[in-house]
């Protein structure tokens, strides 16, 4: 038990370099064997930005006269929810499909929701290159507020972190929960002000909108890339408030469940 304890603080003191190389081992094997690599991950969305544009700009028209706008507003939008469903949608599966780790007494399992994130957040960041360069590239220029899209994205971490946390661990004991979480990212799309702004909604309607974790996020994206508006930063801190205690929760649900990974593994 006491070797368990002092290999446990040896590996706590490594924890970030841990973090960074299993999530740049996770990237890269998401594109190895194909010829062109780690380029695929600004390949993607420049073809998505692409197709955006042409679909929703020229052929849909999008909304009013700004039809190239409406394009770059959808994508940001996107932005936000693929580094949520990213991670929500593996959550379910990262325990299951590392039961080397659980082994590992000393190894601590709670850091794959944090590689999971990391390989997200890389993604994430290719797609908003992609989004400035097409800003520039358009002559629609770049705002300074750009500069404030971490601190935007930040309070959506620990909302990120504790769903991870409880879906993982939920997804040993019952595997139905991947197919269950696929189909709620589906829904989730959909009630998120991706393909709309919240101001589309009634006013009665919206409050309800930012019930949503993604509702808040998305709009505030969208206002300091395209707009040049500064954030709510009131609805921002008190979103982190919750989202927090949420993270907290879900750490804490982890840990008791853990116990039994071995057992079902």
């Amino acid at each position: 038990m006491l070797h368990n304890k002092k290999m446990q603080k040896i590996i706590a003191s490594f924890l970030p370099p841990l973090v960074f190389q299993l999530a740049k081992r996770d990237i890269a094997g998401r594109y190895r064997g194909s010829l062109l690599g780690l380029a695929w991950s600004f390949v993607n969305p420049l073809l998505m930005l692409a197709v955006y544009t042409f679909v929703f700009g020229m052929v849909f028209r999008g909304q009013g006269s700004d039809r190239t706008g409406f394009a770059l507003s959808l994508f940001a939008g996107l932005i936000i929810f693929n580094l949520f469903s990213e991670c929500i949608t593996r959550s379910p599966m990262l325990i299951v499909t590392n039961p080397s780790y659980v082994k590992k007494v000393v190894f601590p399992l709670e850091l794959l929701p944090w590689v999971s994130l990391g390989s997200a957040l890389f993604h994430a960041a290719a797609s908003l290159l992609v989004l400035l360069l097409f800003l520039l590239i358009s002559g629609r220029g770049i705002h300074a507020t750009v500069l404030l899209t971490p601190l935007i994205i930040m309070p959506l971490i620990p909302v990120i972190l504790g769903a991870s946390w409880i879906l993982s661990s939920i997804g040993v004991y019952i595997r139905d929960i991947g197919n269950l979480v696929g189909m709620g990212m589906t829904v989730l799309m959909f009630l998120s002000p991706i393909f709309y702004p919240a101001s589309a909604l009634p006013e009665k309607v919206r409050p309800w909108l930012f019930l949503n974790p993604l509702g808040l996020i998305i709009e505030q994206t969208r206002n300091v890339l395209l707009s040049g508006v500064l954030p709510d930063w009131k609805s921002l801190v008190i979103y982190l408030a919750v989202a927090l205690p949420f993270a907290w929760v879900g750490r804490v649900w982890f840990n008791k469940t853990r116990k039994g990974f071995a057992d079902v593994l």
